[in-house]
């Protein structure tokens, strides 16, 4: 087989420039199952920032004011740590989801995939017609029909550009702040008004102009397919055991007898994928696994009555040894420990303290005698409450023995989502405390419910 299709990407030529990739309007029973994922993601994406969960919106990532909302539950800075081995864990997962499933993501889940196939080439098809129409008018010379049909597609990506950065900004601010945005004067926000312009524009540029290139140039996930994949990888592979030799169909004749393959040279893979390669050719790091190309085979496998399957999900392993594609103990254990990596960070999210506490030394400050004789240090404390309840909090010194008695009320009210600071004393039974720190284990308490635990140090002679 040609190797040197590996020498350079399918979407420039040998001059460096770029050709510009006029994919077929796909059609067929993955298409089908594509759209039903893309409608329900993006039925969710547009409706999340009006989605609440006990009061808090559904996902909220609200960089400016560092408070972060994941499934309701209100997330904080101090939370640091488990979002970064969220993030550990996200990669890992994505590494091993590669190793067994390939670029499944890529051509089912991502935003940018679902964006530019399903609402952005929809509308391109609507306009302007089938790939074979739009590469016509864009040769044709200008005229009224030209320039309707490119300034109504173009105007048309930008309104959905703007609709989508609106979106994201909803997700970073909230959707009630951006309604208020919204309903009032650009006047009165023009920076922001000039950022949302921005952003709809950097949208519309991504899916105008720069499209499959997002995929095969600019993400980094793209990249490293390539020492992610193993001859074990299920991916959307072309059957060259079966397909070749290829030679163009002709009616009634035998092509085994001929040693003829079952790919009849259409080029309708090639014509089909929004990437511009030839699946014939091998994995290739262009490849999203849209399975346009199987759709299209497909239908040409059935018009000419030969079994379908020559361009499908499998692996370099099985077509290599002629065996069909099936669970084996790898994908098991892999899916597995995905299924488990999952949960963890699952369970990080959902089954965190409800009390993020801190209780440090006043500065400055040494050991002081209470009125009974008793010895004391004063701290500082810092409460954030993560959870959408109210609380009244006490705090009790569960070790060494003795009391703590806060400098104000004996309780804190702490309404959910928010934060208070305060100063209290840490009062020791002993007689005098004989050593330079003594371990302090204060317990925090929500109407008897245990919440947090702190430790610190009473300082001593």
């Amino acid at each position: 087989m040609e190797e040197s299709f590996r020498d350079s990407l399918a979407t420039v030529d040998d001059d460096g420039n770029r050709k510009w990739v006029y994919p077929k309007k796909p059609s067929g029973k993955f298409h089908n199952y594509r759209a039903i994922v893309s409608i329900i993601l993006l039925t969710l994406l547009f409706s999340g920032p009006f989605i609440k969960i006990n009061g808090n919106p559904l996902l909220l990532l609200n960089v400016i004011e560092r408070k972060f909302v994941i499934f309701g539950s209100i997330f904080y800075p101090q939370d640091f740590y488990i979002f970064m081995f969220v993030m550990v864990v996200g990669i890992v997962a994505i590494g091993i989801f590669t190793l067994v499933f390939g670029r499944l993501f890529c051509g089912w889940i991502c935003p940018q995939t679902i964006f530019m196939e399903m609402v952005f080439r929809k509308i391109e098809y609507w306009i302007e017609g089938d790939w074979n129409k739009q590469k016509a008018l864009n040769k044709a010379d200008w005229g009224p029909s030209k320039i309707f049909k490119k300034v109504s597609k173009h105007v048309l990506f930008f309104v959905v550009s703007f609709i989508i950065s609106n979106t994201f900004l909803a997700y970073i601010i909230g959707i009630e702040e951006l309604t208020e945005i919204i309903t009032t004067p650009p006047s009165e926000h023009v920076w922001g008004f000039f950022s949302i312009l921005l952003f709809a524009f950097a949208f519309y540029i991504v899916f105008s102009r720069l499209r499959e290139q997002i995929c095969t140039s600019v993400c980094p996930y793209g990249r490293l397919q390539g020492v992610l994949l193993d001859e074990h990888s299920i991916v959307v592979a072309y059957d060259y055991k079966r397909g070749e030799n290829r030679s163009k169909f002709k009616k009634n004749e035998d092509r085994a007898a001929e040693s003829k393959g079952d790919c009849v040279d259409c080029h309708q893979c090639v014509n089909v994928c929004p990437t511009g390669i030839d699946i014939r050719n091998g994995t290739q790091l262009e490849c999203v696994h849209c399975t346009a190309c199987m759709d299209v085979c497909d239908g040409i496998m059935d018009k000419l009555s030969l079994p379908g399957g020559l361009i499908r999900h499998t692996s370099e392993y099985h077509i290599k040894n002629g065996s069909k594609l099936s669970l084996n103990k790898r994908t098991i254990a892999f899916s597995i420990l995905l299924l488990v990596l999952t949960v963890i960070i699952f369970g990080l999210l959902l089954f965190r303290n409800k009390v993020e506490a801190t209780v440090l030394r006043t500065p400055g400050t040494l050991l002081q005698t209470q009125a009974d004789g008793r010895w004391s240090n004063l701290y500082n404390y810092n409460i954030v409450n993560k959870t959408n309840e109210d609380f009244v909090l006490e705090f009790v010194l569960e070790e060494p023995k003795g009391v703590v008695q806060l400098i104000g009320d004996s309780t804190i009210q702490l309404t959910k989502g928010n934060k208070t600071s305060g100063s209290l004393f840490v009062i020791l039974d002993e007689t005098y405390p004989n050593r330079r720190q003594i371990p302090v284990v204060i317990g925090i308490f929500n109407k008897g419910e245990r919440v947090d635990e702190v430790q610190t140090n009473f300082l001593g002679e």
